[in-house]
């Protein structure tokens, strides 16, 4: 008998007809554009084409994003690459519409660059997938790599190029074409008609599951080509090829920088921290070139480039290499080349405009070049190529002082339930970058100097990223500093360096300054209780808040906001330090300090409740041990984390009940390790219920049952006047081999959850001890859960009838009970009887 094939995944069929709907599209319309170019009067005017383009690139930049969390990374670098080639194409195309630039020389000036980029990123990405047998990218990336190779000749022939041009696009359009019904078919005929070419790979899931373990970061070749977006856009200038620096690069740039804001993030979601910050760093860069091109466009002047900052920037730059080459030496020399880029652009007010930059640039962008290729080879291929890695982690390892950190907890969330690494480090230096802007200002200045950006960007959007990750991990304290500082960072920026900070500034400026000021006193306040650290941190920064106010009422002392910038950089240079020291290794630590205050109950439950590793067999028996002294104690499951009590102990399994501020509202059930505990006493369970116990556990299902003479054989007594209700009882085996081997210690135990009013359910085990204090003896602690939500509870008390019912359900979805249900009816109404009966009948 043959299975009948069902078809894919319906986001994964989206994704994969959004992707193909925006390259047969833009593919044409580019063909059609480049076709008809010689026309005196285009058939697509330039304005349209270029709205039409950031329409797909949008689709594409979805579709890509979503591939991301996959396993297909050629897939998400062409996505991706295209996307962003599409959208600065189209940016440029509306500028040229509206009249900003000026003839063939201004649109030459203007594209060039960026076509020498995503031609030569494009040629990578089709060998790469030519050599992982990936034949259909393949060829559209070719096809795309030759046309922005011929559209850069199309510069200086328009009959050789154009229509070269027109005919790749015109090759991606038939590609995809093909691709697109290929998808079709294989979805409308259940995957029976499969196209040459238009096959998944195989093992997908297998493939998906496994990048989703190893966090595999998809997204770092396109912020390596992005890279060489901008680093061309300097190189073209000074090899020759452009002629000036001007506003067509603009969308080049801000668009490298935006989509690497969007790769800083999603880094975070592959909880690759070093490179998110890394991405975060450039995409800095990207907006302060870009800002730096669009000034000239509003003043005479050309800008200056404060040297402190970018001296600072150098310096962080720096640091991040260091722990780079501990990952990887190819990285960490990558990294350092930024560094030796902002001291080039330092040594002259004129930044960007001279030569020493620019000459970096070229050297960044062969480097980006070769690190692309390299990595988006090694992601799927057996044999590597070497980049050093793991050389420098190896030698540290052998000196026995480092010890790195390792494990799931490594970006755990204290509090909350996040898939996002921790962006401590990313706030804390955009700190360092805000607060040494405050040192290079001059007065009378302000504005011809290149500020905005690095307080905007930098202060300001960065550290509202950095505070919503925070406040998905828990951190209230940490992600409600964020947030403040960057809200400041934004506002005092905004109006400082956008020509709205006059001499008539007094009353109103005051007012503002004055309300952060007093927020910021209940942030001091509250670190007292958290670190050291945190309170120089808050309190310097209130320094500073001082500052802006007496420099509204015209009172500022000569020097008092140069020292106190400097100060709260060099605190938010050692948190920058500390966060990104602590988070690499697990000893030695910097230190942040002990709590100066502290109150009873809070923040000391690791000394007065133990909070224990669950992967050590000696904290699961330390545990047990406290429960059969009548402790309660926080588990994880194979949900979320759960109370428990020893049934065996009465008196515990009242205090874990009364836990609940309403307990009759919540009751109790009852766990178990395993089906042969209630073997013995089999006979009282309809045999239909027997069967269904056993295909179901262990699992994420509790069973509602009625309570009998069972139970008082399972050695409960007195505790099961907490456990259910007067006549039900609700029993579960866990999928959980720690739960599990706790219950074979110390005998089927009283669950309940972690929520004592019926707030959320607690995901990770600092939770535990924050809502329940002194009412839980013990912790065992394995990071953040599984889960987010708790089990599904079913009603089987009249499932003798062939019928049962759902209390709540939770991870389990209601079609797959079901589905179990029907299996064992099946079964009872072939014949077949439970083997443990058979026996108790003879």
């Amino acid at each position: 008998m043959t299975s009948k094939k069902t078809a894919g995944p319906p986001g994964d069929t989206i994704g994969f007809l959004t992707i193909s709907t925006g390259r047969v599209t833009g593919s044409f319309l580019l063909a059609l554009s480049f076709y008809t170019s010689n026309r005196a009067v285009p058939l697509i005017p330039s304005t349209v084409l270029g709205i039409l383009l950031l329409i797909l690139a949008s689709l594409l930049a979805y579709a890509g994003v979503q591939k991301s969390l996959g396993n297909a990374p050629i897939v998400v670098s062409f996505c991706m690459t295209v996307s962003s080639l599409w959208c600065s194409s189209g940016l440029v195309q509306i500028l040229a519409g509206q009249g900003i630039l000026h003839g063939a020389s201004d649109m030459r000036n203007a594209m060039i660059p960026g076509l020498v980029t995503f031609s030569l990123g494009m040629f990578i990405i089709g060998a790469v997938g030519l050599l992982q047998k990936e034949i259909a990218i393949a060829i559209m990336a070719f096809a795309i790599s030759f046309s922005n190779a011929h559209g850069i000749v199309a510069f200086t022939d328009k009959s050789l190029g154009a229509s070269a041009v027109a005919c790749n696009y015109l090759i991606v359009t038939i590609v995809s074409v093909y691709l697109l019904l290929g998808e079709v078919l294989s979805f409308f005929s259940m995957q029976r008609i499969i196209l040459p070419g238009t096959a998944p790979p195989k093992n997908k899931g297998k493939a998906q599951s496994q990048a989703k373990q190893t966090c595999k970061n998809d997204l770092v070749v396109i912020g390596l080509i992005l890279n060489m977006s901008s680093a061309s856009i300097f190189g073209c200038k000074l090899l020759g090829v452009t002629t000036i620096l001007f506003v067509g690069h603009v969308p080049w740039l801000l668009v490298a920088g935006v989509y690497q804001i969007g790769i800083c993030i999603l880094s975070f979601r592959c909880h690759d921290p070093l490179v998110a910050t890394f991405f975060g760093f450039t995409s800095i860069l990207k907006f302060v070139e870009g800002y730096s091109l669009l000034f000239e466009m509003f003043h005479s002047v050309q800008p200056i480039f404060p040297t402190p900052i970018l001296v600072v920037f150098a310096i962080l730059f720096f640091i991040l290499a260091l722990f780079f080459t501990v990952k990887s030496l190819a990285e960490g020399f990558y990294v350092l080349l930024f560094a030796a880029y902002c001291i080039a652009v330092s040594c002259k007010s004129s930044g960007i405009f001279q030569c020493g930059p620019q000459g970096v640039s070229i050297v960044i962008f062969v480097a980006s070049a070769v690190l692309a290729l390299v990595y988006l080879y090694n992601i799927k291929s057996a044999a590597k190529i070497p980049t050093g890695k793991g050389i420098v982690k190896d030698l540290l390892s052998r000196t026995h002082i480092f010890k790195f950190a390792q494990g799931s907890n490594l970006n755990g969330p204290i509090l909350g339930y996040s898939k996002y690494a921790n962006a401590d480090v990313l706030g804390h230096a955009c700190n360092v970058l805000s607060a040494f802007c405050i040192t290079t200002i001059d007065p009378r200045s302000s504005m011809i100097t290149i500020m905005l950006p690095w307080k905007v960007i930098a202060g300001g959007f960065f550290q509202l990223l950095s505070g919503s990750v925070a406040f998905s991990h828990g951190k209230t304290l940490e992600s409600t500093t964020f947030i403040l500082y960057g809200i400041m960072w934004i506002i005092w920026g905004s109006f400082r360096f956008g020509g709205f900070y006059g001499v008539p500034r007094g009353f109103n400026t005051s007012v503002g300054i004055i309300c952060f000021i007093m927020f910021n006193c209940f942030v001091v306040f509250c670190t007292l209780f958290f670190s050291k650290a945190w309170f120089m941190y808050s309190l310097t920064f209130e320094l500073i808040l001082i500052s802006f106010l007496l420099d509204a009422l015209d009172a500022l002392p000569d020097g008092y906001d140069l020292a106190v910038t400097i100060i709260f950089g060099l605190v938010s240079f050692y948190c920058f330090l500390m966060a990104l020291f602590n988070s690499t290794f697990e000893s030695p630590q910097l230190p942040g300090g002990t709590p100066i205050l502290k109150l009873n109950g809070s923040g000391s439950g690791s000394d007065k409740c133990p909070h224990l590793p669950c992967r050590k067999a000696a904290s699961v028996k330390r545990i047990a041990e406290i429960m059969k002294n009548g402790g309660t104690c926080g588990i994880p499951t194979d949900t979320v984390y759960m109370l428990v009590a020893a049934c065996s102990h009465p008196g515990a399994v009242e205090k874990a009940y009364r836990t609940k501020l309403q307990a009759r509202d919540y009751s109790m059930s009852l766990w178990i390790s395993s089906l042969d505990q209630l073997k013995p006493v089999k006979h009282f369970f309809d045999p239909l219920l027997w069967d269904f116990m056993e295909a179901v556990w262990p699992s994420s299902i509790s069973l509602v049952i009625q309570k009998g003479k069972w139970i008082d054989y399972l050695g409960i007594k007195d505790s099961a006047e907490y456990i259910g209700t007067s006549q039900y009882i609700a029993i579960r085996i866990p999928d959980c081999s720690v739960a599990t081997y706790l219950i074979d210690l110390v005998g089927p135990i009283a669950v309940t959850s972690v929520d004592p009013s019926g707030e959320a359910d607690a995901t990770h085990h600092n939770q535990v001890y924050a809502k329940l204090g002194n009412k839980v003896d013990g912790v065992l602690c394995d990071g953040s859960s599984p889960e987010n939500i708790a089990c599904t509870v079913v009603d089987c008390t009249k499932i003798e009838n062939g019928n049962i019912g759902f209390f709540k359900v939770g991870i389990v979805p209601i079609s797959k009970v079901l589905e179990i249900l029907q299996s064992v009816h099946k079964k009872h109404q072939s014949g077949h009887v439970n083997a443990g009966f058979i026996d108790e009948t003879t």
